[in-house]
């Protein structure tokens, strides 16, 4: 408890980076090892990563992102997409439990067809709102992991999500939720942390 606890206090959103740090195909793994446990409603994993590695590419995303220099200096930059046709795999999804015998036929079916008729019921915005749900919870787990393994992390949303979409050749399936950082953090540079309200002044118990 007490790792998870200096885990959490240390996390902060990194204002910029130092140059020349990669971050390797194997500690990548690693994070992501960690982040597919997250949850996801009806397990139904809404959350794609787009791993941006490549100076290039970086720099078109930058643009896109008002110039911010921490696209630059950053070893990878995250896009964070949410699927708002996940539910369409839900039979995909729930089949290894039929073929382990953990749900007979009458489950899988029960909960294949009621997680389609919840999405398709509630229509395009329940799409959307789930998908960038999900991508934003899925996200949380990442800059956690991420951490957890020496590596700092800024969300951001100060980009033009039409052109991101236009650079990565993302399609209208996606939504953009979030763009993450990632790097080594230039401490010299960071800033004080901001004020963050007492927890009376957020939390409500009835």
């Amino acid at each position: 408890m007490t790792e998870f606890t200096q885990l959490v206090k240390e996390r902060r959103s990194a204002s910029n980076f130092l140059p020349n740090y990669e971050i390797s195909q194997e500690e990548l793994d690693e994070i992501f090892g960690l982040v597919k446990l997250g949850p996801s409603a009806f397990n139904l994993q809404h959350t794609h990563y787009i791993v941006v590695t490549d100076p290039e590419v970086k720099e078109e995303i930058r643009k896109a992102a008002n110039g911010q220099y921490k696209v630059h200096s950053a070893s990878a930059v995250i896009l964070v997409l949410g699927d708002k046709e996940a539910y369409k795999k839900a039979a995909e999804i729930n089949e290894g439990l039929l073929m382990l015998g953990i749900l007979n036929k009458q489950e899988y079916d029960f909960a294949v067809e009621g997680t389609v008729d919840l999405y398709e019921t509630r229509g395009p915005s329940f799409q959307r709102d789930e998908a960038i749900r999900n991508a934003s919870l899925s996200s949380m787990l990442f800059m956690l992991a991420a951490k957890e393994k020496g590596w700092d992390t800024c969300p951001m949303i100060g980009f033009e999500e039409d052109k991101v979409k236009e650079i990565l050749n993302i399609s209208d399936q996606y939504e953009v939720a979030l763009m993450i950082t990632l790097g080594k953090e230039k401490v010299a540079s960071r800033q004080p942390r901001g004020y963050r309200k007492p927890v009376n002044e957020f939390v409500t118990i009835v």
